[in-house]
């Protein structure tokens, strides 16, 4: 167990950030799995300009590499303009 305060807040502000990213992270797959299903082209774009910007979100906060989240984009993107 941590000896001082500020471990221990350490601690605290940690999780509560762990919480937070794992959230993040678990809403955009849910949208990233939406996307993919869907076969209309118009409601997909909107959809993804909203999954972009999650997904450049997450990798400006590093909870994702930051290659990771271009390949993402470049593949959803190329999804859309196939349909």
């Amino acid at each position: 167990m941590a000896n001082h305060k500020s471990a221990l807040k350490r601690i605290r502000s940690n999780e509560a950030k762990r919480l937070r990213n794992r959230y993040q992270h678990k809403t955009t797959r849910t949208f990233i799995k939406r996307l993919r299903n869907t076969s209309d082209k118009t409601e997909a774009q909107e959809l993804l300009k909203k999954v972009t910007s999650m997904i450049d979100k997450l990798a400006k906060k590093n909870i994702i590499h930051k290659n990771k989240a271009s390949n993402n984009k470049s593949k959803l993107t190329k999804l859309v303009n196939s349909l």
